[in-house]
């Protein structure tokens, strides 16, 4: 990864809500997110796996910055002190006639339940389809997981359908219902 180290000032977000900031992953990150996932491993089994220790974390990180199909975006809480909330990446970019991301997020614990992926999530697709100029988004989720399909319906995705046998997690091959937004 060829990102600076440390934390960034405030004037480095990429976008800012009234509680949550985003920014880009950074090698001094690997210590608060690997303990925040840690930490989280209940609430996301058997949904997601991030990156738990500073290697695979090493890994995952530096494919975002160098993947151009990939971006990966911190949740920072704004008040003192609040660290490292989720996280939230849009991955399998295409542009030219498509210009469609799948998007990849997850609350850490000490957040769930608090609305900031909700407020961060708004920031995201502002910036996805102003700065990144996507014209769609979508998020692909397994039909029991119930909090990761109400942030997307609150903000605004609607249900397409459902895709059997869509991707391989925890060992299985699992269904999944296709949730999208277009530019308005």
């Amino acid at each position: 990864m060829s990102e600076p180290t440390g934390h960034l000032p405030l004037a480095a977000y990429l976008a800012e809500g009234p509680r949550t900031a985003l920014r880009r992953f950074t090698r001094a990150d690997a210590e608060e997110f690997t303990a925040r996932a840690r930490e989280s491993r209940a609430l996301h089994h058997p949904w997601l796996f991030p990156p738990e220790d500073p290697d695979a974390y090493a890994d995952y990180a530096g494919h975002l910055h160098a993947d151009p199909s990939r971006q990966g975006f911190l949740v920072c809480e704004r008040a003192a002190g609040g660290g490292i909330a989720g996280f939230i990446n849009i991955n399998n970019i295409v542009l030219g006639g498509f210009c469609c991301g799948a998007l990849g997020y997850g609350a850490f614990a000490h957040a769930a339940g608090r609305g900031l992926m909700t407020e961060a999530l708004g920031l995201v697709i502002a910036h996805a389809f102003g700065p990144l100029g996507l014209h769609r988004l979508e998020a692909n989720i397994q039909p029991a997981n119930a909090p990761s399909i109400a942030l997307v319906r609150q903000a605004g995705f609607r249900l397409e359908g459902l895709s059997p046998d869509f991707l391989f997690v925890d060992g299985a091959w699992r269904d999944h219902e296709r949730w999208a937004i277009t530019a308005r």
